[in-house]
């Protein structure tokens, strides 16, 4: 587990005061408050009804739904620490990224860009590392449950590790936007792009645990079969343009777009 600097412990103590919180609570909700990159959290403790979310602007749900003297204190401390993160150069990143599950596990939101390699509140974490280094820095990352995530735009790929395998995905044409998870494990991982929602096994595999991956006869078999309807719809699109109904530049216009998803 991933721990604060001395730094980090003073200011959690001196947090803890003003509040009337719990060390330990206030410890709770930094990491809460900067995972959600400084403008939102889910968390999980006694000291704040059991578990909730905090969003800046206003929304806050609390355990203790009718105790506006809690999440009137609970507010105050989120936004204090918000404040606080946002003073520490390169901490927080810029952009959204969306990340939700279904079936009542958690939710969160990761933020694109590149976060600053040392804080002064946290101690690095050698296990936010866990891509292959080849990869480089990723735009996004993210977790839920036993999955983490890392998508990097240049090279085309993400990074997905489930336990202890490490799984490297070409997005082909996709850019990531967003991702969701249903309980069981990857198989349930989706993933949203510009192109609409995919699921994970939708995506070529590239490398597992470092180690390329020759695609399937399946996979192949797949890719095949997608050629054949992208020039069945080209065929379509041409009766459509003999009988009057698409003009020229609409043909090619269409055709074009196909013909780039080979």
């Amino acid at each position: 587990m991933q721990q604060l600097t001395t730094e980090g412990q003073n200011t959690a103590e001196n947090l803890a005061r003003r509040h009337g919180f719990s060390t330990d609570a206030v410890t709770h909700m930094l990491f809460a408050v900067r995972d959600g990159n400084g403008s939102m959290a889910q968390f999980n403790h006694p000291e704040f009804a059991g578990s909730g979310q905090w969003m800046r602007g206003g929304m806050l749900m609390l355990g203790d739904m009718f105790n506006n003297s809690l999440k009137g204190r609970v507010d105050a401390l989120c936004n204090d620490i918000s404040n606080l993160l946002a003073s520490q150069p390169g901490l927080l990143r810029s952009g959204s990224f969306q990340s939700q599950s279904q079936g009542g596990a958690e939710r969160q939101t990761q933020a694109t860009g590149t976060p600053s390699a040392e804080s002064s509140l946290f101690r690095p974490d050698p296990r936010d590392h866990w891509w292959p280094a080849a990869l480089g820095t990723p735009n996004a990352t993210g977790s839920q449950n036993d999955v983490r995530y890392a998508y990097f735009a240049d090279a085309r790929r993400l990074a997905v590790q489930t336990g202890s395998e490490v799984w490297v995905y070409d997005t082909l044409d996709h850019q990531i936007g967003g991702f969701s998870q249903q309980q069981g494990g990857g198989a349930g991982i989706g993933f949203s792009s510009q192109l609409g929602t995919l699921n994970l096994a939708s995506l070529p595999v590239v490398s597992r645990n470092g180690q390329p991956v020759q695609p399937a006869a399946g996979a192949k078999q797949a890719m095949g079969a997608q050629e054949a309807d992208i020039f069945a719809a080209i065929e379509r699109l041409g009766d459509l343009r003999a009988k009057g109904l698409l003009t020229e530049e609409e043909f090619v216009a269409k055709k074009s777009q196909l013909l780039e998803r080979l």
